[in-house]
Formats: structure tokens, sequence, C-alpha cells
């Protein structure tokens, strides 16, 4: 493999557990420049645990994450991992945007404000050019002319364009899902993921948990199905959706697949 090849994120053996419940039981995954992965699985399967792992948001007790070639979290000197201080970590970690699932806007911050923050601070850009690159963003998530709401004021579909704005904003090389649509009503549901597919289509490499198996179908590379805190099945979405090899991830998506839109978390 030439290093024009090597993979945006490859983790490796991850292991993460809460007390005496292991949430992942050594995950090795990878993911291409320009990939759309969209991990899917029952609740307590390990999903957001593993994307929170990639950022290093949570620390795995085993295995190790590269991002474009740097393991996050760490700097290796005379065959020793060392952690990395908290400036070196931020930095790191500005190269993954994240998008959460209960939007964590700042409330005291205008809809601009919330959007120009990570730039200025993180990234040192003046004022102006994180305003215009702002209002771009804005422009692009259909919310230009609520630059100068407040968050208290906007739907919550709303609210997580603007946080698809701001972690854009600070320019990552790869944009982080979980479950970006599961706080949301079932009628707000359809312009967060109008705004994801068309990301996916600028060639961003994405990574989403999500429960929005339609989606997943319509706009993912590939899937990856964990269960119980591993990789039961991963490959081309269409073919993982309509026919998985795993009987647990038959079990899953029949399950999935059988309940009301409504119905689904």
């Amino acid at each position: 493999m030439t290093a024009a090849q090597q993979p945006i994120i490859r983790a490796v053996g991850l292991r993460k557990a809460f007390g005496n419940l292991e949430v992942l039981k050594g995950i090795d995954l990878e993911v291409a420049q320009g990939e759309v992965l969209c991990i899917l699985g029952p609740s307590g399967s390990g999903k957001s645990t593993l994307l929170r792992c990639i950022n290093h948001l949570e620390v795995p007790y085993g295995g190790y994450v590269w991002v474009d070639g740097q393991i996050i979290g760490y700097d290796l000197q005379g065959g020793v991992l060392h952690e990395l201080p908290v400036k070196r970590l931020r930095a790191q970690q500005s190269q993954l945007g994240m998008v959460f699932q209960h939007f964590n806007l700042f409330a005291h911050r205008t809809v601009l404000g919330n959007v120009i923050e990570g730039p200025m601070v993180v990234r040192g850009l003046s004022r102006p050019a994180a305003t215009a690159r702002a209002m771009d963003l804005l422009e692009m998530v259909g919310l230009a002319d609520k630059a100068g709401s407040w968050p208290a004021q906007l739907s919550g579909g709303q609210k997580q364009r603007v946080a698809i704005a701001r972690a854009l904003a600070m320019e990552p090389q790869v944009m982080l899902f979980d479950e970006p649509t599961s706080a949301l009503d079932p009628e707000l549901v359809g312009e967060v993921l109008e705004v994801m597919r068309r990301l996916a289509d600028t060639g961003t490499t994405m990574i989403i948990v999500t429960h929005e198996i339609g989606f997943a179908r319509d706009v993912a590379d590939r899937v990856v199905v964990m269960i119980d805190g591993e990789i039961r099945e991963t490959g081309p979405a269409r073919k993982v959706l309509a026919n998985p090899a795993d009987p647990r991830v038959r079990s899953f998506l029949g399950r999935v697949l059988a309940q009301p839109a409504e119905a689904k978390d």
C-alpha cells in the first residue's frame, strides 16, 4: 500500500470499558479518504463509544487510533508513547469535526458567534476571515438568514444544521456524526439528512453513527454493523443491508426495518 492509499482513519484493537462493562472488544477499522461510512447497530452496541474513541473524547484502555498517519492522543519518542499535552491534543482533534446528538451550541452566542468561535480561538483566524467562512457555511446549510439569531430561537433541525456548519468551519479532514437526528422530531429529520447528503456529494470523509437505515442505504459507501461491542459485519451498504451474512445482523436489521418510522430511535 502506497502513502497515497493509506487510510485517513485507522483503529487497531480498540478496547473500552465502563466499570465492569466492556463496550468495545477489540475493534479494527479503516476508513479511506472521501469515504462515507455509516455505523449501525442496536442501542448499547458501542457505536457512539467507538466514535468518541476515534477523536479521543474517550480514551480506550487498549488499542490506538491513527488519523492521517498520526496516533491521536500520543507522541512516539524513542519507541515510547507519551500522552500529548492538551494544546497538541486539541490541534489533533480539530482535524475531526464532531456533530453531537444534542447540538451542544453555545446558548449565549448567536448562530454566527457559534460558527466563528472555533476558527478564531483555535485556528487564529481574524474575525473578518472567520465571518466570511461562516456565512458561506450557513448559506450551504440554508441558514444564512439566521446568523443573528440565538439558539433558543431555532428549531431542533436548525440547531443541528448550525452544529454542522460549526464543525465544518474548522476545515476538518473527517466529519464525525453521533446519531445527529435521534433527538429531532420526525418532521425535522429530513432537513438535516439533506444537508448531510449534500456534504457527502462533495467528497467529505464522513463517519456516521445512525439509526436511519434508508439514509445509510442511499448515501453510505460502506456500513459497519456493531453488536455487543464487536463489528459483526462490514461491506458495501446496499449489499449488507439487502443480504447480511451474519445471523445476528439479519435479526437486527429485520427488527429495525419492521418498525414504523416514528418508533425508531
